[in-house]
């Protein structure tokens, strides 16, 4: 029985503690062991060297952070039983199960209309069979169905555990200090009034700067135009990857990568057809990887020259702009490269995207962060910060971005 507790030595949190029983046998079962073959930060490694983290070291991380939330409101008088604490715990461990190859990148090109907490709740559903009802609290909760609500909102929130170590642990890890928040302070001044979690006033800066650093992180690392025309290409690659496959072209793949290539497959599809969750979880970096080296010497042009840019690190170039990119340009743009490549002016468009990325940092009407007072009052954030701009913070950015073919 010894065996059945780990330690493991985290470089963002030191060692973290892995108690026998439920969450044990979650971090040993293969699902979640398959998250140590994705990248956290998917291809932000083109910019970042360092960023070469993975799914599962953030998802041990959040666990790592819930085990301290826990802590912390039990010893402010908040009545948690054990059995919510650990299924609060194996949620938030299990919240990312669903991720495919390069986090979004199957979400946009062979995977259609299936986000990742669609497909993680799939998983944790098809998890909680195989061990007997073990995981139906933890999914509750997942689900916000169960009745203590604030113990989604440590899930899933405003100051939920996986924002708080993604920000911390990918900040570590690309080397970007602006992104390097206080989760220990955060954590220690959270409250719950009202079933709804707070923040002691003394805590609001540990606030105002895990804002600021969120917004710095996306638009410095996650948006980072180097990254997302490297995205742009991936996605670019498997789109063409599929047609060529579904016109009947033989392709170098996975037995899991080609089900997806050789099968038009919807949202319908996927939720329907065991075959699809079964085959998506055979997927990693790897496939995408190996077929990307293989598809180099392809004999369609399309194909082998966005592989090539992708593992020659050969980037389209990219410009981003505030406005929408002129389509009479984007046009010239295809046909000059449709004529330089020799290629169809419709197989142009593989090599010329055009998108537009919108993010706010902070959107009070989802989930508002509220401010406790020493006389018991409750602000939000908004109304109780004097140094943020929290309208500017909750403003939609828009912006715009062209990659195309050097």
């Amino acid at each position: 029985m010894s065996n059945e507790r780990k330690i493991i030595n985290d470089p963002v949190f030191g060692f973290i503690n892995i108690p026998k029983g439920l969450i044990y046998d979650l971090v040993k079962h293969p699902l979640l062991q398959r998250l140590t073959r994705i990248k956290q930060v998917g291809l932000s490694s083109v910019v970042y060297p360092g960023a070469q983290h993975t799914r599962f070291q953030h998802s041990l991380g959040a666990f790592y952070l819930m085990q301290e939330a826990i802590q912390q409101l039990a010893a402010k008088g908040n009545f948690i039983f054990e059995s919510e604490a650990e299924a609060v715990k194996a949620a938030i461990l299990l919240h990312d199960i669903g991720h495919g190859p390069f986090s979004h990148v199957l979400e946009h090109s062979i995977v259609r209309g299936v986000s990742h907490e669609e497909i993680s709740l799939m998983l944790m559903e098809r998890m909680n069979k195989e061990m007997n009802g073990r995981l139906t609290l933890a999914i509750q909760i997942f689900k916000d169905e169960y009745h203590k609500r604030f113990l989604h909102q440590l899930v899933s929130g405003q100051l939920d555990m996986d924002r708080l170590d993604y920000l911390r642990r990918d900040s570590y890890y690309t080397g970007v200090i602006e992104g390097n928040i206080g989760s220990a302070r955060i954590i220690k001044m959270l409250d719950v009034r009202d079933d709804h979690l707070v923040v002691e006033a003394k805590g609001i800066y540990s606030i105002e700067n895990f804002l600021t650093s969120r917004r710095l992180m996306y638009w410095q690392v996650y948006l980072h135009k180097t990254s997302v025309a490297y995205e742009k290409m991936l996605v670019s690659t498997l789109l063409r990857a599929k047609e060529l496959a579904l016109r009947g072209e033989e392709l170098f793949a996975s037995p899991a990568l080609r089900f997806f290539l050789y099968h038009d497959i919807d949202r319908e599809q996927f939720m329907s057809n065991p075959e699809c969750l079964n085959q998506f979880i055979q997927l990693d970096d790897n496939d995408i990887w190996t077929s990307l080296k293989v598809w180099c010497n392809h004999s369609d042009c399309v194909l082998r020259t966005l592989s090539r840019g992708m593992v020659d690190r050969l980037i389209f170039k990219v410009e981003v702009s505030n406005e929408p990119f002129d389509s009479e340009r984007i046009g010239t743009l295809k046909r000059e490269i449709a004529t330089r490549m020799n290629i169809p002016l419709e197989e142009a468009d593989y090599l010329v995207i055009a998108s537009r990325i919108e993010r706010n940092m902070y959107n009070p009407a989802d989930d508002s962060i509220d401010i406790l007072y020493n006389d018991g009052t409750i602000r939000g954030v908004a109304e109780a910060s004097d140094m943020l701009n929290i309208s500017l913070l909750s403003k939609k950015v828009k912006k715009y971005y062209m990659c195309y073919l050097r």
